[in-house]
C-alpha cells in the first residue's frame, strides 16, 4: 500500500464525462488497496471566465480602469476549482467511493496575505492523515489556500500544481502524479519537432529549467517545493485508459518521474531544448561606467515587476561608458521603456533601444556539469543554419540564446538533431 497524491488539471476537468474518467482513475489507485488524495483545477477556461467578470465588475463607469479588491478577486476566481472537486466526489460517491471534497481553507493550506499570489506557508498533514486512516479519498480543491486575515486567498496560475505537491510534502506521499493533457516530458516540444521522445526520468534541477525557460508541462513553483522536499513527481495523461496494462505501476507508472538526480543512473549531457518566445531586447547605449550603475536600472524594473533576463554588458575601451543589452517579455516592453526614461536623468544613458519578437532557446542537461564544449556545438550548429545569436546566457546545466523569432522553430529542431535527441 502507498500514499498517493493525484492532480488533474483543467483540460482533465473539462466537463462531466471528462470527469467520470478521471474518477476511474481515482478508483483504480482505491482498488489497488492506495490511500489516495486527489487535487483539481477549475475547467477548463472557467478561470479565465472568472477573471473577466471580476475585472468587468471592477470597471468604474466611464473608465477602463479595473478597481477591485483582491480579496475579492480571490472570493470569486476559486470558486472554479470548488465546483469541480464537488461533482468529481459526487461521481466517486456515485461509484462507491468514500469521497468527500473539501476547499483549501478546511485542510488548512495556510499562505501569506499576497491576495491573487499567494505563496503557501504551511500545511498540517494530520487532517489528511485521519481522511486515509477513515478510509476516504479527499479531493481537494487546488489553486486556493486561507491567508492570515481568515479570508481565502490563491495562489497565481498554475496553483494547482503547487497545491498538489505541496500537499504530498505534508502527507509525505510515496508519489504525487500530476495529470495533464500530455503523457509525459518530452525532449523538445512535439509540436516543433516530431522525432521528440518522451523521457523516463528527469531531474528536479533540470525541470526547473526547462519549466522557467517556457516548457509549459509544470509549473516552476511545483518543481520548486518537489525539489526542496523531494517529493516523487509523475507527469502522466489523464486521456490514458485507466485499466491499460502498467497503469497501476506503483513504482514505474507511465509518464515522466521528475525526481533526485541520483535516481537517474544514466545521465545524458542534454536533457532537452526549450523554448519562449515573445521576448524583447532592450539595449542602454553609453551609459556612464560607475559603481551602482547597474542597481540604478535594475531596481526601478524589479520594483516595478518587471521580470529581466540575459543580462549582457560591453565596456568601452576607455572605460568611461558601458553599452548594457537585456530582455524583458514583451508584454512588458511599454512599462520598462517608461520606467528607464523615468530614471535616465541619473543613470545616464546616451540612446534606449529595443528590438521585439526575439525567441530564447535554451539547452539543458545535468550532464553539462562533467562535458567541455556542449556550448560550441550549439553555436557552430546555429551558425551552419545562419541563425544570428543576439545574446548569450550560461549556468551549470543550461545555455540559454536569444535569436530573431522567424528562426525559433528552425534552432531548436536543429539542436534537438544535433545533440542525438531525436535518437531513440
Amino acid at each position: 500500500m502507498a500514499r498517493i497524491v493525484m492532480k488533474f488539471g483543467g483540460t482533465s476537468v473539462a466537463d462531466i464525462a471528462r470527469i467520470r474518467n478521471v474518477a476511474r482513475h481515482v478508483k483504480r489507485e482505491v482498488d489497488a488497496g492506495h490511500e489516495v488524495a486527489v487535487v483539481v483545477s477549475a475547467m477548463a477556461g472557467k478561470t479565465n471566465e472568472l477573471v473577466g467578470w471580476v475585472h468587468d465588475a471592477g470597471k468604474a463607469e466611464g473608465s477602463n480602469l479595473n478597481i477591485y479588491d483582491a480579496r475579492e478577486y480571490d472570493a470569486v476566481v476559486a470558486s472554479g476549482e470548488q465546483v469541480t472537486s464537488g461533482l468529481l466526489a459526487i461521481v466517486l460517491q456515485a461509484m462507491g467511493i468514500h469521497a468527500r471534497s473539501w476547499q483549501g481553507w478546511q485542510i488548512p493550506i495556510r499562505t501569506d496575505n499576497a491576495h491573487g499570489a499567494a505563496r503557501i506557508q504551511e500545511i498540517d498533514g494530520s487532517f489528511l492523515i485521519k481522511r486515509f486512516q477513515e478510509g476516504q479519498v479527499a479531493v481537494i480543491a487546488g489553486f486556493q489556500g486561507l491567508a492570515p486575515d481568515n479570508r481565502l486567498s490563491t495562489l497565481g496560475r498554475g496553483g494547482s500544481d503547487t497545491s498538489a505537491v505541496a500537499i504530498a510534502a505534508a502527507v509525505k506521499a510515496d508519489r504525487c502524479d500530476i495529470y495533464t493533457d500530455v503523457d509525459g516530458v518530452y525532449t523538445t516540444d512535439p509540436r516543433i519537432e516530431p522525432k521528440a521522445r518522451r523521457l523516463p526520468k528527469v531531474s528536479f534541477e533540470e525541470m526547473l529549467e526547462m519549466a522557467s525557460l517556457g516548457a509549459k508541462v509544470l509549473q516552476v513553483r511545483s518543481v520548486e517545493l518537489a525539489m526542496v522536499h523531494k517529493v516523487r513527481t509523475f507527469v502522466r495523461s489523464s486521456f490514458d485508459d485507466p485499466d491499460a496494462p502498467g497503469m497501476s505501476d506503483l513504482l514505474n507508472p507511465p509518464g515522466t518521474l521528475i525526481c533526485d538526480e541520483d535516481e537517474i543512473v544514466e545521465q545524458q549531457v542534454v536533457t532537452g531544448i526549450a523554448y519562449a518566445k515573445d521576448e524583447a531586447q532592450i539595449s542602454l547605449r553609453r551609459v556612464a561606467d560607475r559603481p551602482g550603475v547597474a542597481a540604478g536600472i535594475f531596481g526601478p524594473l524589479a520594483e516595478a515587476n518587471i521580470n529581466v533576463d540575459m543580462i549582457v554588458q560591453n565596456i568601452s575601451e576607455d572605460g568611461k561608458s558601458t553599452d548594457m543589452t537585456f530582455t524583458v517579455p514583451s508584454g512588458d516592453v511599454a512599462k520598462a521603456l517608461a520606467v528607464l526614461e523615468r530614471i535616465r536623468p541619473e543613470v545616464g544613458f546616451d540612446v534606449l533601444q529595443h528590438d521585439d519578437g526575439m525567441s530564447k532557446v535554451s539547452v539543458i542537461g545535468i550532464g553539462m556539469r562533467s562535458h567541455a564544449g556542449v556550448a560550441a556545438t550549439a553555436f557552430q550548429a546555429l551558425a551552419d543554419k545562419a541563425i544570428n545569436i543576439r545574446a548569450i546566457t550560461t549556468s551549470e546545466i543550461k545555455i540559454s540564446i536569444l535569436i530573431d523569432g522567424p528562426y525559433t522553430e528552425l534552432a531548436v529542431r536543429t539542436l534537438h538533431s544535433v545533440y542525438g535527441l531525436d535518437k531513440h
